[in-house]
C-alpha cells in the first residue's frame, strides 16, 4: 500500500529535503553564530533567525512540489521580506541579517534540476565571505545600543543635540554615534533615550 487517503506515504524527495535542510541549517549557524552574534551578541534575534530560516526553507521547499513559477516564488520572497515586529523597533543591520537569512534558505529550498549542488554551496560561501570580509576586516568599529535614563532634560532639544552628546560621552566614556528619544518624562525631569556607540 503506497498511498494513505491518496497521499503518498513515502517519497525519495525526503533524502533531498534532509540533505539541502542541512546544508541550509549548516550555512545558516554560520551566519547568525559565527558571524552575527560574534559582533553584536545580541542573543535575542538567534531564536529569530533560526526559526524564520527553518520556515522559510520548509515553505518553500514544499511549495515546490508544485512547481511554483518565477513570479510566485518572488512573490513568497517578498513577503516574508516585509515583516515588521510591531512591538519593537528594528534596527537596519538586523533587517539585513533577517533578508540575509530569508534569501539563504529560500535558495537552498527552491533550487532545481538545473542547478548544481556545487552551485548552491559555492552561492552559499560566497554570501558568508562577503559577510565575513564586510564585518571582520572592513567594517573596522562594531555599534551597540544600551538604554538609559537622562536626568538632564534641557540638553534633549534639537538645538542642544551637540550638549547632549558631549555629556552622555563624559558620564559614560562611550563614543557615541547615534541618540534615540524613547519617552519623556517631565513630572521627574527625566528621559528614557537609547544611544548607540562603536567599540573596537
Amino acid at each position: 500500500m503506497n498511498e494513505f487517503l491518496g497521499i503518498p506515504i513515502f517519497d525519495n524527495d525526503i533524502y533531498k529535503m534532509l540533505f539541502r535542510f542541512f546544508l541550509n541549517i549548516t550555512f545558516l549557524s554560520i551566519i547568525i553564530r559565527g558571524l552575527y552574534y560574534s559582533t553584536s551578541r545580541r542573543k535575542d534575534f538567534l531564536f529569530t533567525y533560526y526559526m524564520i530560516g527553518i520556515i522559510v526553507f520548509f515553505i518553500c521547499f514544499t511549495l515546490k512540489k508544485f512547481e511554483l513559477d518565477l513570479g510566485m516564488a518572488l512573490g513568497l520572497f517578498a513577503i516574508f521580506g516585509i515583516i515588521r515586529y510591531r512591538t519593537d523597533t528594528v534596527e537596519i543591520k538586523e533587517m539585513t541579517y533577517l533578508f540575509i537569512v530569508i534569501g539563504v534558505s529560500v535558495v537552498n529550498s527552491l533550487a532545481n534540476q538545473k542547478m548544481s549542488y556545487a552551485e548552491i554551496i559555492a552561492s552559499n560561501l560566497i554570501i558568508i565571505g562577503l559577510l565575513y570580509f564586510i564585518e571582520k576586516k572592513w567594517l573596522l568599529q562594531t555599534t551597540e545600543f544600551k538604554k538609559i535614563q537622562y536626568d538632564n532634560i534641557k540638553n534633549i532639544k534639537p538645538e542642544n543635540h551637540t550638549l547632549l552628546k558631549a555629556d552622555l560621552e563624559e558620564r559614560t566614556g562611550l563614543s557615541i554615534s547615534t541618540i534615540e528619544i524613547l519617552d519623556i518624562d517631565f513630572l521627574k525631569d527625566s528621559a528614557n533615550l537609547k544611544i548607540s556607540y562603536f567599540i573596537k
